[in-house]
């Protein structure tokens, strides 16, 4: 699925597509309750917006008007009146008290199911997902895209039942009271209507336009913060600060047409009401002169031709609104309907369990030996990367990969660990093809060294317990001085206890490797894949990273994608990748004295002088 390509003015310029509403309203099924009940107070809260002018009415009519036209001051119904008004003030109160409550959780929980349902898919997709998936694209669904449908959909919801029930009280309640003034007070109604969603259209029309010109402003900010320096040595400042002129003007003219749009829409509005007022006013006053009606029923007309406006303006909004997170809906499906490119089949997951229930029970016992059989493999962007690619690798075996940038080295570990999967062959582990098995199996049997380990925020402890959930803080400090980890982190303040920061910030490059290795090792998997390990780190660091990767080896079939050349020279095996082939294998050794493509390669990074003393 390609949606989250689309444009997100693309999105919003659609009419509403009500299939895809009706899929975002499912996550509202576990909170049924709380929208009945929040239904039901605003249906209460309706039914108290129509009492409150009849009250009104009431003192008019029964109080007001009968010591004005007897000339006697009798307030022996005033408390009646003053009571009324207290309870049904105290009942609106509570009223409005509830919905918020059950308002807020409604946000809260659909949020909340959104983003569980989003996460949990996003840890079911395969790595393509990722290649081809900005990671500013994700957060945007997880964070604000989650919070714009949950407010909408909570509140929105409330504010449609409240506006539809209020006019349909309105409108039951004049028409048993004086139908023919009934007629006239909502004749106003479908003119407010149509005058509200023409104006919503346009203004909504026009704020997308100011959305698109900031989203370049952003742009050009971020451009000009990071590449200052480029800007400087280029001399572009003036061409720079025309540009973002021509944005912000553009911007400005933008605002202005918007808010005149805007300032336009409520006077128009405020118009049509008080000419609905103006008739009510006409026609009911000759009613009050034939008396025909009473001051306090042409009062309480006059005062629900008001009452009309806001519900209509609310739906009105309501509706531009639903267009406006539209795009957030579609982005949001198109995330959790993403079909993962990798998956188990169904008798896979019927006897492995799945990536959130592993049967561990029936989990194979795995011993390490691994075959490519006549693998080809194109990602789904580019050109082919491996063509009828064979390879047997012994349980116990150390394999180095070595050659220039896209030889095909990390598409080999990555299919290894089946992030990836063969476009056409087959990958044995143990002689038995790795799809008849779960991902979950080989997963927990995988060891995976990046060049840059990711640390997660928490402390040295906690990091390396990662490997292995269930152990001990003897075991994990077992793991540490196996690969000579446990020195430098008793040096810290805190020790084990020491905070890594987000994404390790607070420790060096070679720290965050050496805790990755002790989380590796504590994890004790049979296949591990160390992939550029020792790349970034300085040549001191890399003989105590050295020293943790020999930790590592041993009794485990291991694949290293090697840049320093001297991490390798005791693999049982080096294969030479060129475009996709092996073009030599060998031992260290054997490959030197072959005077070929591993030879030129070690002879570049490492003198003459240096490659003589090595082997004398």
């Amino acid at each position: 699925m390609n949606d989250f390509l689309h444009d997100e003015e693309e999105f919003t310029s659609r009419k509403l597509d009500w299939g895809l509403w009706r899929k975002i309203l499912s996550f509202m099924k576990p909170l049924r309750k709380f929208v009945i009940l929040a239904a039901l107070c605003m249906i209460i809260l309706a039914a108290t917006d129509v009492v409150y002018p009849y009250i009104s009415m009431f003192a008019i009519d029964d109080i007001i008007q009968p010591n004005v036209t007897s000339g006697v001051v009798d307030l022996s119904k005033l408390r009646v009146f003053i009571m009324l008004y207290i309870i049904f003030m105290i009942i609106q109160a509570i009223t409005v008290y509830l919905f918020i409550i059950f308002a807020g959780k409604i946000q809260t929980e659909l949020a909340f199911n959104i983003r569980q349902k989003a996460f949990l898919h996003l840890q079911e997709l395969p790595f393509s997902y990722y290649d081809r998936t900005r990671v500013g694209w994700i957060m945007a669904r997880m964070t604000s895209d989650s919070r714009n449908l949950s407010e909408l959909l909570s509140w929105g919801f409330i504010d449609i039942v409240w506006g539809v029930f209020l006019m349909v009280i309105l409108i039951i309640v004049m028409f048993v009271l004086n139908w023919a003034l009934a007629l006239v007070t909502i004749a106003v109604v479908p003119i407010l209507t149509i005058v509200s969603i023409f104006f919503r259209k346009y203004i909504l029309k026009a704020y997308r336009s100011i959305r698109k010109v900031n989203s370049k402003i952003t742009g050009a900010y971020n451009e000009g913060i990071t590449g200052a320096v480029t800007t400087k040595t280029l001399v572009l400042e003036e061409s720079n600060a025309k540009g973002f002129d021509d944005l912000t003007f553009d911007m400005r003219t933008q605002s202005i047409r918007a808010a005149m749009i805007q300032g336009l829409y409520f006077p128009s509005m405020l118009f049509l009401i008080t000419l609905g007022v103006a008739l009510v006013y006409i026609v009911g006053g000759n009613f009050v002169v034939q008396a025909a009606i009473s001051v306090g029923m042409l009062y309480l007309f006059t005062n629900y031709v008001w009452q009309f406006f806001e519900p209509v303006n609310n739906i009105a909004m309501i509706y531009a609104n639903f267009q406006q997170a539209q795009a957030s809906a579609e982005r949001i499906m198109s995330l959790i309907e993403t079909e993962a490119d990798i998956k188990d089949s169904m008798e896979v997951v019927e006897k492995y369990g799945t990536l959130f229930d592993y049967k561990i029970e029936n989990f194979d016992i795995i011993k390490g030996d691994i075959e490519f059989k006549d693998v080809t493999f194109k990602y789904n962007v580019g050109e082919q990367v491996l063509t009828n690619f064979n390879l047997k690798v012994k349980a116990g075996e150390s394999i180095a990969l070595v050659g220039h940038t896209g030889a095909g080295k990390t598409t080999i570990v990555n299919l290894i660990c089946r992030f990836y999967e063969p476009t056409t062959g087959n990958i044995l582990i143990d002689g038995v093809d790795y799809r008849k098995r779960s991902m979950g199996w080989l997963h927990s049997n995988l060891g995976y060294v990046l060049q840059d380990p990711h640390l997660f925020s928490g402390n040295v402890l906690e990091n390396i317990r990662y490997g292995k959930l269930t152990a001990t803080d003897e075991e994990v400090i077992e793991a540490a001085k196996a690969v000579e980890a446990h020195d430098f982190i008793m040096k810290f303040e805190e020790g084990y206890k020491t905070e890594c920061g987000e994404g390790g910030s607070r420790l060096s490059v070679g720290q965050k490797q050496l805790v990755s290795f002790a989380r590796a090792i504590l994890a004790d998997p049979k296949i591990l894949v160390l992939d550029e390990a020792t790349s970034s780190v300085d040549t001191e660091t890399e003989q105590a990273i050295q020293v943790a990767i020999n930790k590592l080896l041993e009794g485990r079939t291991s694949f290293i994608v090697a840049h320093r050349l001297s991490t390798i020279v005791h693999s049982n095996c080096i294969l030479v990748l060129d475009a996709g082939k092996v073009v030599e294998s060998g031992s260290h050794r054997e490959l030197i004295n072959k005077k070929g493509a591993y030879h030129k390669l070690y002879t570049n990074q490492y003198s003459e002088d240096m490659v003589g003393k090595s082997f004398k």
